[in-house]
């Protein structure tokens, strides 16, 4: 009966085949995968510590392709290089990442990496083959994310897709990292921050005065210290010390009491993880303005009062009734309430516009920029000059000062000429 499927030039003809020839030693095997519809051409390299041999193998449609894909993996053996996974996903990359490459961060950090992975990253490009992407991929995919993401959010997912490569480089699944060769564009412009003017300020402390004594302290300490937020989240009664001239010393005003001519606090820790400060710089010791003292007294006797016979039940000085540390939510909640009886619009303020507020101020009374840099807990100037460069008035009035007095009389000579 004659044969009624057409078989590929070089599939197999097992009616027809001639007496099969076998191969050299050493130039492995050539078969027909039937389930895959490949040849696969396969030699042995070598044998594990255990006795089980190392294969590598090389596929194609034709005889040839199949051996010059062997002949491709093969040296690559020889030259040491890895031989990478055909099948291995951006997506698994970005997985194994997110649960290997974030060990020591925060709970927070990881789910926001999560979030960013599972939202950006993976729909968009999980199921490109890793060693098949390109820069051309990664390029395209950024300058469509630029239409919805700030250049914050954008770096992100930049850096979560380079880290992911960067791992997976590490276990031989890809030979280099093309993401490093994309540049980050310009993301959708962002709320750009603001800050309180003097009025605007006086208003704000004037409504703070008469809330609830939390935070009435909590807006007191970041408007005229610069405390960043999570520096006033950790900040514990025993880092809120008095100058007891008798002792010639500072003590915790638990132990002090509030009747003394000199205030300062610590700025020792944050919520970060494991406690610590955004840099060593940010650790320093700020002397509290009055309005601070009068806000933190009352907030204490406002907890003793609420803890009856347990006064010293609460160790942090910003806490909720059961003395747990308080959320960003519940800042942010309570400060907009009071932002909204000084007569600003609190949905558009944010607590740490408390901390701007404060550098702006100072830049406008005349304080030099190198002061407001260790207020604030910066490594140098040019640090404050760049975050805060909206609110920090021009410092380099020399070369105008003395211009006008060159020229002062400039344009009275001119209006003298006939």
């Amino acid at each position: 009966m004659p044969r009624t499927t057409a078989t590929t030039p070089d599939e197999p003809d097992d009616a027809n085949a001639p007496k099969k020839k076998r191969r050299p030693q050493g130039d492995g095997g050539l078969y027909w995968d039937k389930s895959r519809q490949r040849w696969i051409a396969s030699v042995t390299v070598g044998y594990t510590p255990q006795g089980k041999r190392i294969v590598r193998r090389g596929s194609g449609k034709t005889k040839t392709a199949a051996k010059q894909a062997l002949r491709k993996v093969l040296r690559d053996h020889e030259d040491g290089l890895p031989s990478e996974p055909a099948n291995y996903t951006v997506a698994e990359a970005v997985e194994y990442w997110l649960q290997h490459g974030l060990s020591g961060r925060s709970e927070r950090t990881v789910e926001m990496n999560r979030t960013f992975a599972e939202t950006h990253v993976i729909p968009a490009l999980g199921a490109r083959k890793l060693r098949e992407l390109s820069a051309e991929d990664v390029d395209a995919w950024l300058t469509a994310k630029s239409k919805d993401l700030s250049t914050r959010s954008l770096k992100l997912i930049h850096s979560i897709l380079s880290r992911s490569v960067r791992k997976a480089m590490a276990q031989d699944k890809v030979r280099r990292n093309v993401v490093d060769l994309c540049d980050v564009p310009e993301g959708r412009e962002g709320r750009p921050s603001k800050a309180l003017n003097l009025t605007q300020a006086k208003a704000v402390l004037d409504a703070a005065r008469k809330a609830e004594p939390r935070i009435a302290a909590y807006i007191a300490l970041s408007l005229t210290t610069g405390a960043r937020t999570e520096e006033m989240r950790a900040l514990t009664w025993d880092h809120v010390v008095a100058y007891v001239e008798s002792a010639s010393r500072w003590v915790p005003v638990r132990e002090a009491g509030w009747e003394h001519d000199a205030y300062a606090m610590y700025v020792w820790r944050s919520v970060r993880k494991k406690g610590d400060t955004k840099t060593r710089r940010s650790r320093r010791t700020l002397k509290l303005p009055q309005i601070c003292v009068d806000a933190l007294n009352r907030l204490q006797e406002h907890q003793d009062d609420a803890d009856g016979d347990a006064p010293a039940a609460h160790e942090l000085v910003f806490c909720t009734q059961s003395g747990r540390p308080l959320s960003a939510g519940n800042v942010r909640r309570d400060f907009r309430k009071v932002l909204d009886k000084a007569g600003l619009v609190g949905a558009e303020w944010a607590p740490r516009e408390m901390r701007h507020s404060f550098v702006s101020v100072l830049s406008d009374h005349g304080i030099p920029i190198e002061d407001i840099s260790r207020l604030v807990g910066h490594r140098s100037t040019t640090v404050t000059e760049t975050v805060y460069r909206l609110q920090i008035r021009p410092v380099m009035e020399q070369g105008a000062t003395a211009m006008d007095g060159i020229f002062s009389d400039a344009g009275d000579a001119t209006a003298q000429e006939p």
